[in-house]
């Protein structure tokens, strides 16, 4: 069974074959067309959380191949912070 909807109008093509929402929540929407006719948007952040950079990823990857190699710095002291965790 669809899920009923919460708003519905009609919406006519502007002059540059444009579609106006309206109210909408988000500014990004992700676009599907079907051979039927019918046209699905789903909203879409267009940053993805939680993503870590090739550069990051390098870094990290030469970090622990220094550490491997025994190329790291002695230990840091974090016991003053243990009342704090």
């Amino acid at each position: 069974m669809p899920m009923p909807a919460v708003k519905s109008y009609d919406a006519k093509l502007d002059s540059k074959k444009r579609i106006t929402l309206r109210n909408v929540d988000y500014e990004y929407y992700h676009v599907e067309e079907f051979t039927d006719g019918r046209i699905l948007l789903e909203p879409r952040e267009l940053t993805k959380p939680f993503q870590v950079s090739a550069n990051t990823l390098k870094m990290m990857d030469s970090s622990m191949e220094n550490f491997n190699k025994g190329l790291a710095s002695e230990p840091i002291d974090l016991s003053a912070y243990e009342d704090i965790i």
